[in-house]
């Protein structure tokens, strides 16, 4: 009688991993994608809205919900033009539907001071936190900020619930924001290695390595250094939120 009951737990379990093999890890969780700029120097560019597109397919693509997805450009030179506060507003909305798990994507210029995020405002580390925590709270957090100098967030940010990945250290520029460019460097790089990526864990070293390869081919004198923190809760976590792959 053990031995049979044994023999259906098993079988039990292995009927359950099969269909959910798929299925996304990620379901109840949350995304929002903004891309604060728009500009080099007095020039439009497309980079941040290219990269916004194409992020935003491409997190859809590896398991994150495409219903509470919320993408965001906040350039005014455009039709119907999105405000910070309607896109804060929306993201606030989406994060009710989808409470179990957030990621935060940010893509724009930035200074020491912060990063742009439209056409007057500048968030600073201490408003991301407040926009983070009020967003987010304890849920399972990946913050991703892709800008010059976005170093300056990690300390801001850092709790055992979040990871937080910046495009370069709090004292380097990050590359890749010109008109020329289809994406800034550190999106493309995302972009690129996403769909090999296991988890958020090796997309962050799959990244860091795109860029710092790219940055060497360009003879780049002081490169950026993508910097990560993980928290406690998610280094245990993360390895377990897999994306979901294509199949073949």
């Amino acid at each position: 009688m053990r031995r049979n009951l044994v023999v259906v737990l098993f079988a039990l379990v292995c009927a359950s991993s099969a269909s959910a093999q798929g299925q996304s890890r990620f379901a109840g969780w949350t995304t929002a994608v903004i891309a604060g700029d728009w500009r080099a120097g007095d020039q439009p560019i497309q980079a941040f809205d290219n990269a916004l597109r194409d992020l935003s397919a491409g997190f859809v693509a590896a398991g994150l919900p495409a219903e509470t997805l919320v993408s965001r450009s906040l350039r005014p030179d455009v039709p119907n033009p999105v405000s910070v506060k309607s896109a804060v507003n929306d993201i606030a909305a989406a994060m009710e539907r989808g409470q179990a798990g957030c990621l935060l994507y940010f893509t724009s210029h930035g200074s020491p001071e912060g990063i742009v995020l439209g056409p007057d405002t500048t968030l600073t580390p201490a408003m991301a936190a407040v926009l983070v925590r009020r967003w987010c709270g304890a849920r399972p957090t990946v913050v991703v900020l892709s800008a010059c100098f976005s170093g300056v967030f990690t300390n801001a940010l850092q709790a055992p619930n979040r990871m937080v990945l910046t495009a370069a250290r709090r004292d380097r520029t990050s590359f890749g924001c010109g008109a020329n460019e289809t994406y800034p460097w550190f999106d493309g790089c995302v972009i690129e290695t996403l769909p090999q990526a296991s988890d958020f864990l090796n997309l962050a070293s799959l990244t860091k390595a795109c860029v710092a390869r790219r940055e060497a081919e360009a003879g780049v004198e002081r490169p950026s250094e993508p910097q990560v923190f993980v928290g406690s809760e998610m280094q245990l976590r993360l390895p377990l939120l897999r994306f979901r792959r294509a199949a073949s």
